[in-house]
């Protein structure tokens, strides 16, 4: 195979990235868009062009695109069989853009894309058993079992946002319909939503002040507050971590996996989410399942999911990868 580019893109529910990566795994160019969550036509419309703002970047001929995008995929039919956050419900993805940018298309959910990229390239290279989760404005999850990818009959296996962690709490966001689900309790949203009540208890804190000012209450902003030191905002973060820990020992207990390992923009909190979350596994997973296990940040942070989908690309394009 000639020599050229692939372009990955990592469709989320608020934000899109697309990369242009080549044959040695380096990005080129990226593309950041708002995502469009209200129209299909109007998202589809804006994955083409954020796909040829990265290809007139490109700096070889692009062979191919790969798509990762919040949705249960058909792996046969590349169909979006339905979506939390998205309205691509029905949307054939990879034939209308395959058809639309005159380039081989391939398309997985999200999670998988990322642990796709982790597996390869990144902190799961060379298991053979390991569970990635992304928390962004969802919690997206990918599932390696006997060095396999998991799909489940119908492409929607590793739904692990969507575990049930306290049957009594919020509803889950979107149009899952289950109540107290880990990304109801964990996801970036969350950890805003935990942010704001905690600020508006809390005047006299940093992250009270903020609210006080005008500022949003986002998950990124307790993050840096947090970072910064801000005790109720670190606290906000402790929460999220010790909730994260509860589903996590649910999935290590099920499927026994050498390593956990945790992407997406909330990665960015660190060890402030990572620590308490290993203090839970340490004391509540099974001893056998506990005793080896790894929780790890990814080694590509929120950009797992973008080269996933440029590694499906490649493989797409049968270019060689290092």
């Amino acid at each position: 195979m000639a020599a050229g580019c692939v372009i990955g893109v990592d469709l989320g529910g608020t934000k899109l990235l697309a990369g242009t990566v080549d044959s040695k795994l380096e990005v080129h160019h990226r593309t950041y868009r708002l995502a469009r969550t209200d129209d299909a036509g109007a998202l589809l419309d804006q994955l083409v062009e954020a796909v040829q703002e990265s290809g007139e970047a490109a700096p070889a001929p692009v062979l191919a695109v790969g798509l990762g995008i919040p949705c249960l995929i058909d792996p046969v039919t590349g169909i979006a069989l339905d979506s939390n956050h998205l309205p691509l419900k029905g949307v054939a993805v990879r034939d209308v853009l395959a058809e639309r940018l005159g380039l081989p298309v391939a398309v997985d959910n999200d999670g998988n894309a990322a642990m796709l990229a982790e597996w390869r390239w990144g902190e799961a290279r060379g298991a053979r058993h390991a569970i990635m989760l992304t928390l962004g404005t969802g919690i997206a999850g990918g599932l390696l079992v006997d060095g396999r990818l998991v799909h489940g009959a119908h492409g929607a296996a590793a739904e692990l946002g969507h575990i049930i962690v306290d049957a009594d709490g919020p509803p889950c966001p979107g149009s899952c319909p289950g109540h107290g689900c880990l990304e109801a309790l964990v996801s970036g949203h969350a950890i805003g939503l935990e942010g704001l009540r905690r600020a508006r208890e809390a005047p006299n804190t940093a992250l009270g002040r903020a609210l006080d000012s005008g500022r949003e209450i986002t998950g990124a902003l307790v993050t840096e507050l947090a970072h910064d030191g801000d005790p109720v905002a670190g606290e906000v973060m402790t929460l999220m971590g010790e909730r994260l820990g509860l589903g996590i020992v649910t999935l290590v207990n099920i499927f026994n996996p050498e390593m956990v390992v945790i992407g997406g923009g909330a990665i960015a909190a660190g060890e402030l989410l990572l620590a308490p979350a290993r203090e839970v596994v340490a004391s509540r997973a099974l001893p056998v399942n506990r005793a080896d296990v790894r929780l790890v940040a990814a080694r590509f942070g929120a950009e797992s999911g973008m080269l996933g989908a440029a590694c499906m690309a490649l493989d797409v394009a049968r270019v060689p990868v290092p």
